[in-house]
Parts: C-alpha cells; structure tokens; sequence
C-alpha cells in the first residue's frame, strides 16, 4: 500500500520526548526530474536532500523559506533544494560532464542549511559532512548547533524519494529514559523499499507496534518554483543599465532560464528601460 500524494506527517511517542516526521514525495520530484535531465546518481541524490528538506520544513514556524545545500569539492560542484512554509519544494544540481554513475563522494563536502524569514533575521548553519551521506551529515548539524538528539534516513529510487526522522527533545524527569536508544534501534531496520512504498500508518506499526505512536494530520507537499518576470528583473537591476544595454545591443534581447524550473524570461528594450524609471526621468 502506497501514499495517496506527496506529503509531511509528524508523530510522536506517549510518555516520551521523542518525535518524529515521515515524508514520501513522488509528484514534486518528478516534477524536477521532467525539468533536468540528470543521470541516475544525481537524480537520486536530488531526491534524497528533497526528502530531507520537507523533513526540516517542519521546523519553519513563520512564513519564510529554508534551503538546504550540499557542496562538494569534486565533479559535483552543489546539490540543492528549497522548500517554503507551505511546503513548496523546488531543487537543482550542478555538476560538470566527467561525472561517473558511481555513488557521490560526499567526502570533504558541507551541508549549508539557511532558513530565511519573510520578516526577520536570516540565519545559516554550516556542518562538514563527515559521515558520508546527507542523513548524517543532518544528524551531526542538530547535535552540534541545536544540541538536540536526532537520526536522518533517506532513501531514493530515481522514481519516489522519502525520508524519516526521530528527535529528541529536551527532557522532563518523568519520562522513559531508555526510550532514545530503543526508537532508534528499531528504526535501525527500516529498509529502503518499506520506507519508500509503506503508508505511514502501516510503517509505523510495523516498527513500533509494542509503543505507544500517535500520528498528527498530514500536510500536502508540492513542487513549485518563486521565479517570476519581476525577480528575474530585480537580479538582473543589479548588473546595471550600461552592462545590460551592451547585452542588448550585441544580441537584440536579454533571455534568461531559471535553473530550477527552466522557464524562459525575455527582457527586451523596453523592459531593461523599466527597470530603470530614474534614467527616464532625464
């Protein structure tokens, strides 16, 4: 039995100060994947750090977006993936074409997680991923920065992506103390093709059927991307009018692709002249 559509799904332990989130994402996925075609290694890792940014998702308390980014040193230059409030995820890879179809070495590499309000402060943790895998490498960001107990699975097909996470949180005195290392050992023997093709109730159960699990609402995840005709002309106000009219007069119009969606932005005359409404004022 599999999940009906891409969602988030948070759970917790009775009589313990743990919780969980579970996420399966398909439709958002492919949507990045009919964008880019990206060999099979790459693919799965985009979904991989997709699965596990609608993880963190859970995290943004206010409306805002939070990006995680993987940087590496070798033919993969930067995996990344953004999600919103409203669980609005988008990705994107880049890498250069030496690239084997082998595992990525994640080797040397570093997890940049930002989280920025759309009111308030911008924040950004950066962890070395020293484990060999995204699941770790957030695990270790949580025990260093945030100082709360935390374990990462993540898996993709090339077809699903999911992910699950157990946090502990902090503790009162009443509760099981022996409940971390048994929550975690029994997630331990998840495997891939459970966590991919399970409905979260049966996965649940099939886990933790001697605990006691209590399973909150489900939230809708879906793939879409801010780019837009005005953001496009905000970055591109920043080159300047004389560097963009140099563009134009070498090739006519000015267009632009988004990397993560791919749809085309063309900027002609008088489009880079609104842009600059100070320089016809004169």
């Amino acid at each position: 039995m599999t999940q009906a559509a891409d969602q988030l799904q948070r759970f917790s332990f009775d009589g313990t100060n743990i919780r969980g989130e579970l996420t399966q994402l398909h439709d958002s996925y492919q949507e990045v994947l009919n964008r880019h075609q990206y060999p099979p290694v790459i693919a799965r890792a985009v979904g991989e750090l997709m699965a596990a940014t609608a993880l963190m998702s859970a995290n943004l308390k206010f409306a805002g977006r939070l990006t995680l980014q993987v940087r590496l040193s070798g033919s993969v230059s930067l995996l990344q993936a953004e999600t919103s409030h409203q669980g609005e995820l988008r990705a994107i890879a880049r890498y250069d074409d030496q690239l084997s179809n082998d595992e990525l070495d994640f080797a040397d590499g570093q997890l940049v997680i930002t989280v920025e309000p759309e009111q308030g402060q911008r924040y950004q943790g950066i962890t070395a991923i020293a484990g060999g895998n995204i699941a770790q490498a957030l695990s270790d960001y949580f025990e260093q920065s945030e100082q709360l107990g935390s374990r990462f699975w993540l898996v993709c097909d090339g077809t699903r992506a999911a992910g699950f996470m157990l946090q502990k949180m902090p503790a009162s005195a009443d509760e099981d103390p022996d409940a971390w290392d048994r929550l975690t050992h029994l997630a331990s023997t998840l495997k891939d093709e459970e966590l991919l093709q399970l409905d979260n109730e049966t996965l649940l159960h099939r886990l933790y059927h001697e605990e006691a699990v209590r399973l909150y609402p489900a939230s809708a995840l879906s793939f879409l991307c801010t780019c837009s005709q005005e953001r496009i002309g905000t970055a591109l106000h920043q080159l300047g009018y004389d560097e963009l009219q140099s563009v134009l007069n070498e090739q006519g119009s000015i267009a632009i692709n988004c990397e993560f969606c791919q749809q085309l932005y063309r900027f002609e005359q008088h489009d880079v002249d609104q842009l600059f409404p100070e320089r016809q004022q004169h």
